[in-house]
This record gives structure tokens, sequence and C-alpha cells, in this order.
């Protein structure tokens, strides 16, 4: 999908909220686009892993980790997860670790920050639901788009 985020924001400014730009690129690519599918864990990455292990089919998952950088949410292993089973990114409100390994898969990844700690395993954490971050509402099926110079959110998809 070929598109820039400013070239949106010029054809479609009624129609785009812009995700506050709290965050840093990690993966190995900087384009990506999709549907949204929404996380609400905190410093335990177990519903991260079981998300990304089904059919990503061009999503964006987003993950309001609370901002926590004392423990990473996503490291190479689940990028390299993401990317095989077709999520088109992942958003990170919190910590991500192996910047090298994320920078090799070809996936596009944001987060706040890295951090070497690795996450809980409880299983806590909630799947699907509205979650406020970064000045926006991410929601379920709705779209986000994020290149080099910023996230935006739609409430449908605007190109093809």
């Amino acid at each position: 999908m070929e598109f820039s985020t400013a070239d949106l924001c010029d054809a479609f400014p009624e129609r785009l909220q812009l995700v506050e730009p709290l965050f840093r690129e990690f993966g190995g690519i900087e384009r990506f686009a999709g549907p949204i599918e929404t996380l609400q864990v905190f410093e335990d990455n177990s519903l991260v892993r079981s998300t990304l292990e089904s059919e990503g089919q061009g999503r964006v998952l987003v993950v309001d980790g609370g901002r926590s950088l004392r423990r990473a949410l996503v490291g190479g292993r689940l990028a390299t997860l993401a990317h095989a089973n077709g999520w088109n990114g992942l958003v990170v409100n919190g910590a991500v670790r192996d910047w090298a390994e994320l920078r090799r898969v070809p996936i596009g990844i944001r987060a706040l920050n890295t951090s070497p700690w690795p996450s809980a395993k409880k299983g806590v954490g909630q799947r699907g639901g509205n979650l406020r971050f970064a000045g926006v509402m991410f929601q379920p099926g709705h779209f986000l788009y994020a290149d080099e110079d910023g996230i935006l959110l739609a409430d449908q998809r605007l190109i093809t």
C-alpha cells in the first residue's frame, strides 16, 4: 500500500486523528497501515504472544502497556512471529527489546523505548475494546496509517 501521512492529511483532514508523536521506529519497515486490533496489558506479554500467533490478515496490533518502560512487551521472536502470521505492524504504548533484531524483521513497529528486561508471563490482560492514549482513541476495526512523519487514525479505510 503506497501512501504518505502528509498526503492523507491533505486529502482527508476532517477524517483523521493525529497520534501524539511519542513513538520511535523499531521495525524493519517505516510505512505500514491496516485495521486495528487492540490489547491492554501491563508488563505481561502473554496475550501479545497469543494474539500474534493468530492470522494477522494485514491488521495492526495496538498494545496499551500503560507506558511502562520497565519490561519489554515485544522482542525479536514476537516480531518474527507477527510477520510470519501476516500482521502489518505493532504500536506499543510501552517498551520493546532486541532492537537490532527488530530492525531486520520486515514489519512496522512503533514503541516508546527499549528495555532489556523481559515481560512477566501471567496471562493477564484484555483483548479488544477501546484504548485511549497518545491523545486519541484506538478502536478495533478503525484504520491506522504510519510512516516517517507520524501515525494517523481513521474510522475507515481511506485508500486501497
